[in-house]
């Protein structure tokens, strides 16, 4: 399974991005696909996790209701949608995938090393 991030950029507070997660492979032996941020010197955080099959969704309390993952089947994508940004935000964001079962999503979304496969990172920076 490959996964690659876009989308990222310099936004000034308030402001919004949407970045993209292209997912390639065959996605069958995964349950979850995540977002994650890792600021510099902190340690990485789940951000916002959907399982792949069905619609629940997960989000870190810090990004509820000014993020919204989404996820096209179609397509392939894992999307992230970020509103109301503030510096705070500011980090690289990774997606990553999880073939662990048996684990509530909410639990797989603050376990990074629950996760297997990851993109390499797209910069997001919040800055006036």
């Amino acid at each position: 399974l490959q996964l690659v991030e876009s989308g990222g950029g310099l936004v000034q507070p308030g402001g919004s991005l949407r970045l993209s997660c292209a997912v390639s492979g065959n996605i069958g032996f995964y349950v979850a696909i995540g977002w994650f941020r890792q600021a510099p010197e902190k340690e990485r955080q789940g951000v916002s996790c959907v399982a792949v099959s069905g619609a629940t969704t997960n989000y870190v309390d810090s990004v509820k209701g000014r993020f919204t993952i989404t996820k096209d089947n179609a397509k392939n994508t894992v999307d992230l949608q970020m509103d109301s940004l503030k510096p705070e935000d500011t980090a690289v964001y990774y997606c990553a995938a999880t073939p662990f079962e048996g684990m509530e999503l909410y639990r797989l979304c603050v376990t990074p090393n629950a996760f297997t496969q990851w993109g390499q990172g797209t910069q997001v920076t919040v800055s006036s």
